[in-house]
């Protein structure tokens, strides 16, 4: 098991009074002479802190002449407990405490974008997009974070509580709602999903109605991994979609090795489509291909009538964007064509 699962779902809290346990083979003989050893023997090296201004000094030493994200212990004194964490996760916890104090909380609501079906004009559903609720904090922002600490994992799975939350709260029995999930911190599915069946029966969810999206930000690596992470969640009855199709995910046999319930075509893809040749010529063959497979497909990103009146002319089958409807904490109900 990776060392990550010890972030998903935990609420890891730095003791205020404890001491980092190293392997001594990370520090080298120099250094050692700079640090306050409180024990030591052949393999391991003790520090104890009383302060959070103590262990980021500590740090700061150990950081010095390190280049290498090596892994450490740190005890809590009082309940003589410990957990492993990288030297680089605990700097950058340390470094900014009120992002993680907002990931360990759940400070989170969602916002729902509408998802219309473009050859009806009737929502089809809304994708969920990750606010925070206590302060003012970029998206963005806190996912870098998150990756930075060794925090994504629970980040992630707090966003997909919150989203599945904000459809039992707003949406109508059958309207979709799409989630952004980060496969890198699905280590093996089976295990790392059940948290996920979890909320969904706790908020008594048709699973049918959501819809896992790889993140737009994500880069896979691995396809085979991918795919069994898509196919726990089909097994589960739950829907499936690839993001920004053609930076990626826009050759055919990708697509038929993953089999995905949906395909998001990238934004950039939709800009200008209505006089874009070279994207016309890109938007055409993702229709065919989809086709082939039996896929739906999205457009991301409409913010014109030109573009949405193109697209539907074209057959796409669902549309997304500024045109249609902002991220709205309360969602919009319905979408009328101007």
């Amino acid at each position: 098991m990776s060392k990550d699962c010890q972030f998903c779902g935990t609420s890891v809290t730095l003791p205020n009074k404890g001491a980092l346990v190293i392997n001594r083979k990370n520090v080298d003989v120099e250094q050692q002479s700079e640090l306050l050893i409180d024990y030591q023997d052949d393999d391991t090296m003790v520090f104890q802190y009383t302060t959070m201004s103590n262990l980021v000094t500590t740090l700061e030493l150990l950081r010095k002449r390190n280049t290498s994200n090596f892994w450490l212990h740190i005890l809590n004194l009082d309940t003589k407990q410990s957990f492993p964490i990288s030297i680089d996760h605990l700097y950058e916890r340390l470094k900014h405490p009120e992002l993680a104090s907002i990931i360990h909380n759940g400070s989170f609501t969602s916002h729902l974008q509408p998802i219309v079906d473009m050859q009806t004009n009737e929502v089809f559903g809304y994708e969920s997009l990750l606010r925070t609720t206590e302060q003012s904090v970029n998206p963005g922002e806190l996912f870098s974070y998150a990756q930075q600490s060794g925090l994504q994992s629970m980040l992630d799975q707090k966003a997909r509580r919150s989203a599945v939350k904000a459809k039992s709260d707003h949406l109508a029995k059958g309207q979709k709602i799409f989630i952004n999930f980060l496969p890198s911190t699905i280590y093996v599915p089976e295990f790392c999903l059940k948290h996920t069946f979890q909320i969904v029966r706790e908020f008594q969810i048709e699973p049918e109605d959501l819809v896992f999206e790889v993140v737009e930000t994500e880069k896979v690596s691995d396809v085979d991994h991918l795919k069994r992470i898509l196919d726990t969640y089909k097994a589960s009855g739950m829907k499936v979609a690839l993001d920004d199709v053609g930076t990626g995910y826009s050759t055919l046999e990708m697509l038929s090795l993953l089999e995905p319930d949906y395909l998001k075509v990238d934004r950039s893809f939709i800009r200008n489509c209505h006089i874009d040749k070279e994207n016309q010529e890109f938007l055409y063959q993702v229709m065919e291909r989809a086709e082939m497979i039996g896929i739906t497909v999205l457009a991301e990103g409409i913010e014109t009538i030109e573009e949405w009146t193109w697209l539907h002319q074209l057959g796409v089958d669902l549309g997304q964007g500024y045109f249609i409807g902002k991220p709205q904490a309360v969602p919009e109900k319905e979408f009328i064509l101007p």
